[in-house]
């Protein structure tokens, strides 16, 4: 649905300057959408680090559906602090560990909320 041609060039959000927040914070794996400005950071996932560089972050967007997920050509390896260029509130949760699985709420405020447990985290 949200996927793209085969070859086809993704043009990235233009960010300039881009801070950064966290020194050697390593890459992330990122849905384009993100990326691209289509869609919302809305899922965070952290995942055991694959190599060094991998931090272990996922970031996915709200208009991610499973097909979009499942091909690897929809996702982008990219510096955390670029995704905290996108999405500031992912600077609260940087440190948390392993196993982690997150939604950012924007109901009236954004809100990080626990997928395992449904509570909202306490920042």
């Amino acid at each position: 649905m949200f996927g793209r041609k085969k070859n086809e060039p993704i043009e990235f959000l233009k960010l300039d300057p881009v801070v950064n927040f966290i020194e050697s914070a390593g890459g992330s794996m990122v849905s384009n959408n993100i990326l691209t400005g289509k869609g919302k950071l809305t899922w965070a996932l952290r995942e055991e680090s694959i190599n060094p560089i991998d931090n272990g972050w996922r970031f996915l967007s709200d208009i991610d559906d499973q097909d979009y997920v499942d091909d690897a050509a929809n996702h982008s390896i990219a510096d955390f602090n670029t995704v905290a260029n996108i999405e500031p509130a992912v600077l609260q949760i940087y440190g948390r560990p392993p196993g982690t699985d997150l939604t950012l709420t924007r109901e009236g405020r954004l809100a990080w909320m626990d997928n395992v447990s449904g509570q909202e985290l306490s920042l």
